[in-house]
């Protein structure tokens, strides 16, 4: 018998899986419809030896020291400042905004106090700030914002800045000094050899047992376990009974040349001229040396496919109460993760949830809930015996009987 079942083997439902297992002696079966661990952190090498984000970009940053000390136990890490240019008016300037991006676009010679002069005669007050419309405009003006964010908004979102949550852009800042990094957290960095191999080494351990292509469905009903721990989108679990949450999708176009570099760095926004929003050079990313490839992506957000991006509006967050008072009426199941509890967290604020989570499972203070993590940094051999694909349910079943069930 299994102590938890565990749907989904993204961020969430390893941390829980690696603590409930090493931390609190626990048997695991994480399960996942992927064909792989990781979730959309997940990376792999392409047919050029490139080593990709197969979900799009994922950069590691966060303020959080004990996050960041419990992901060291099964990860090293390449140091990474990530920058961004953003393609307008035929130039590529820093994003966020910044003394250089107005310098560079209008030709000036501005100084950190002249540049908050200048973007005080662009903005345009606002009674209130109630969207991202908002934010934007009565900090640097409508042309910055028409240049910058809107057409980027509604390629991302499929909606209006004027028709999205304040928060969407104000998660962007805008500089008055030549600070061009994306991030000012305290610790930014890179798994060293992936995120992939995070993920093995997380989950290296006897008590956790891995089934991939395989839906929870065909199997919570073959498999004894005590409790359920679900990482899926909340409103699939509830049988979409107040109708699907409306999320974003991406469309992901991977492209190698025969070129050692492309882009000056790791993303390049397209704002206004393409239907894509962003591109991707993989290798500013991870460091991998290839003198003759590179592999870039191109992002397609759509409204179809899967659930990316929880679209903040406030008909979205009433209609997410419904179902959240649906989780909270089913004690014997827990709901943790971006899909779960339909908020658009970073990976760190995840990793946050889920340490959190199995402290109140164990009657911990929230500081006690990395105690026992082991480091694990080698290549991981074992995990690779663990993770077996889905044939049929038999199989579970056949896995369930050898843990005594």
């Amino acid at each position: 018998m299994f102590d938890y079942l565990i749907v989904g083997a993204g961020y969430a439902g390893s941390v829980l899986a690696e603590r409930l297992a090493r931390g609190a002696g626990k048997k695991v079966l994480l399960v996942d419809r992927r064909p792989h661990i990781g979730g959309n952190a997940y990376d792999c090498y392409d047919d050029a030896g490139i080593l990709i984000h197969k979900y799009g970009p994922h950069i590691f940053h966060t303020n959080s020291k004990e996050v960041f000390e419990y992901l060291s136990e099964f990860t090293e890490w390449r140091p990474y400042e990530h920058r961004v240019r953003a393609s307008v008016d035929g130039q590529l300037v820093p994003i966020p905004i910044n003394l250089d991006t107005i310098n560079q676009l209008y030709g000036l010679k501005l100084n950190s106090m002249e540049v908050e002069t200048f973007f005080a005669s662009m903005a345009e007050a606002r009674d209130s700030i109630r969207t991202s419309e908002d934010v934007v405009v009565s900090r640097v003006g409508r042309e910055l914002y028409e240049k910058f964010f809107r057409g980027y908004t509604r390629k991302q979102w499929g909606l209006d800045p004027s028709q999205l949550d304040a928060m969407v852009t104000s998660r962007v800042p805008v500089r008055n000094n030549r600070d061009d990094r994306y991030f000012t957290d305290t610790y930014q960095a890179m798994p060293q050899r992936g995120y992939t191999r995070m993920f093995e080494n997380m989950l290296d351990h006897p008590n956790i047992k891995i089934l991939l292509n395989c839906d929870y469905h065909e199997v919570k009903d073959e498999v004894a376990y005590d409790k359920l721990i679900f990482t899926g989108p909340v409103d699939e679990y509830f049988g979409y009974r107040y109708g699907k949450l409306p999320y974003r999708s991406l469309r992901f176009d991977f492209r190698t040349v025969n070129q050692e570099w492309v882009q000056p760095v790791a993303v390049v926004n397209y704002p206004n001229e393409h239907l894509y929003t962003r591109v991707t050079e993989f290798k500013r990313l991870t460091g991998q040396e290839h003198p003759t490839k590179s592999t870039l992506v191109y992002e397609f957000p759509q409204g179809e496919g899967d659930p990316y991006y929880p679209v903040p509006r406030p008909e979205n967050a009433e209609l997410y109460k419904k179902y959240q008072a649906l989780a909270e009426a089913t004690p014997d199941v827990l709901f943790v993760g971006r899909l779960a509890t339909y908020k658009y967290y970073n990976m760190d604020q995840v990793v946050g949830q889920a340490l959190a989570t199995y402290a109140r499972l164990m009657g911990q203070k929230r500081s006690e809930a990395t105690r026992g993590a082991l480091a694990s940094t080698a290549v991981s051999a074992g995990v690779a015996r663990q993770v077996r694909r889905r044939t049929d349910v038999a199989e579970v079943a056949e896995i369930a009987s050898r843990r005594g069930a």
